[in-house]
């Protein structure tokens, strides 16, 4: 049966579609099977380890009803405009990365937002072809938890993304879940860059001692049995924590720290994965 054919409105989003794409190098998505694993942390630190390096890097948040990455960076009140073409131009935050949430756009930090699968996946294409990220090294896309609408839209509107960084904890139920992302990726084609084990044990900040409230190596024991790069583990520091609410990630609140050397050496062995494909 032959396709319809493409309105002209069609064709001239997918044009814009591709000419944002064009513009960016290398896309990371990151994902998790469940919620509560610390994904937004890893992807606003791994951003942040990015650009703290020197890379033109850009950070997606695309958990359409639960938009967090804006309160990590301390700019859930900044507002967005658009630029002469009519494209919405991210968030600024320094060094060199450029933020776009949906909590830019909503009325109050309390609104919900009550959407179906297709306005959800409305929102996702606009977020590429109608904000002017620019010319970027790095997109990193925060994704919300699980394999749902907002996952399909993104293989489906970026088909050569550099591939999947999944995080998980130790937990046995968050390794579970973990797998099944693994599975999504495989099915969707989506190569898979590596896992990530967070809160892999406690620091304690006045010994320094790791304690292992949650045991770990689950998530390596997962990587190597899957046959896919083990990224590494980041302890649970109170520090982390405390960053992320005041609006400053570890990597630059706390740069000396455990939680922080793991970031950047989890966005190194990124790097050096895609650069390398």
């Amino acid at each position: 049966m032959p396709k319809p054919m493409m309105s002209g409105e069609d064709i001239e989003s997918e044009t814009q579609l591709r000419d944002s794409l064009s513009k960016i190098k290398h896309v990371i998505i990151v994902m998790s099977g469940k919620g509560g694993v610390g994904k937004s942390t890893v992807s606003s630190n791994i951003a942040m380890a990015l650009s703290m390096e020197g890379y033109r890097t850009g950070l997606m948040d695309i958990d359409i009803t639960g938009p967090n990455i804006p309160k990590m960076f301390r700019i859930e009140d900044e507002k967005l405009y658009a630029n002469e073409n009519n494209k919405l131009i991210p968030i600024s935050v320094p060094p060199s990365l450029s933020v776009m949430s949906m909590g830019f756009l909503l009325p109050d930090k309390d609104a919900a937002v009550m959407w179906r699968g297709p306005m959800k996946s409305g929102a996702i294409r606009q977020f590429i072809e109608d904000v002017e990220w620019g010319e970027l090294d790095y997109l990193i896309v925060d994704m919300p938890p699980g394999t749902g609408d907002e996952a399909m839209s993104i293989v489906q509107l970026i088909p050569k993304a550099d591939g999947a960084v999944i995080v998980t904890t130790p937990q046995d139920v968050a390794i579970l879940d973990s797998r099944k992302s693994i599975t999504f990726a495989a099915q969707t084609h989506l190569p898979i860059i590596g896992l990530v084990e967070n809160m892999s044990g406690f620091v304690c900040p006045h010994c320094n001692e790791l304690t292992e409230i949650f045991r770990s190596g689950g998530g390596e024991k997962t990587a190597e049995s899957l046959n896919i790069q083990f990224l590494g583990r980041i302890p649970l520091e109170p520090g982390v924590v405390v960053s992320g609410d005041s609006g400053m990630p570890v990597v630059i609140s706390d740069p000396e720290s455990k939680s922080a050397a793991a970031f950047k050496a989890i966005a190194g062995k990124v790097v050096r994965t895609v650069e390398r494909k």
